[in-house]
């Protein structure tokens, strides 16, 4: 069993990793300790000025506010933040590979300097395509997604089928074949996935979406029985 400081910080993780409340008996579960323990440890945690919200029988969560001790990660941990952060630096989108080296180097400036070493000693990259019209293409399409609003496509199919139309973004999908606009399609009234390298035109319009983005994704997981991506 993990020393008692270890499972703070890591009944910490399991809390804010979760968007809706979590029974004791889920997280004693995961963490293989009493539920007695997971309570037990909760108190501490509030003590030490942690902003958990519930109670037993109904479920904890960490509020937005939530209390954080200085940066520490663990190498794996690492590892996954710089591969993520690498990806995007060198990935296809100009605009999140600035912010991406603008986030690494406030992590790099919060870590403690023996961790710092260990961030620049890691050897994993990425090595995504990068085309800087498709990029002019990403950075619309992220503010559309932000700022809910229609996009108008030109869109040429597999088949070399001209089409226009208007669609409600719902996500963009990052992947090592290239991107996907997932979004709500006013042509078909349905969801449809479009290629990023088969836009022709993509025109982010002023009007506001009519349904909320996170209503279009959450009926998307929903429909394809998939787990919460967010």
């Amino acid at each position: 069993m993990p020393a008692r400081s270890e499972r703070l910080l890591e009944l910490m993780q399991a809390l804010r990793r979760r968007k809706r409340p979590v029974s004791a008996q889920t997280l004693a579960e995961e963490m293989g300790v009493s539920k007695r323990s997971i309570y037990r440890d909760i108190n501490a945690l509030k003590s030490m000025g942690a902003a958990i919200d519930g109670e037993a029988g109904i479920g904890y969560i960490v509020r937005a506010e939530y209390w954080l001790p200085p940066l520490t990660f663990s190498t794996p941990e690492l590892e996954a933040l710089v591969l993520g952060l690498r990806g995007m630096i060198h990935g296809p989108d100009l605009d999140l590979a600035a912010s991406a080296r603008d986030a690494e180097a406030k992590l790099i400036a919060a870590l403690p300097p023996e961790k710092r070493h260990e961030m620049d000693a890691v050897a994993l990259f990425a090595f995504p395509s990068r085309n800087a019209e498709i990029a002019g293409r990403l950075a619309d399409m992220r503010r559309a997604l932000r700022e809910e609003r229609v996009i108008h496509l030109g869109y040429k199919d597999r088949n070399d089928a001209v089409t226009t139309r208007d669609v409600w973004p719902v996500a963009l999908g990052y992947r090592d074949d290239g991107q996907m606009l997932l979004a709500h399609c006013t042509l078909r009234n349905d969801f449809r996935s479009f290629a990023i390298s088969r836009i022709l035109e993509a025109r982010v319009t002023d009007e506001r979406m009519p349904k909320r983005r996170q209503t279009l994704l959450s009926a998307w997981i929903a429909r394809n029985n998939l787990p919460d991506l967010r």
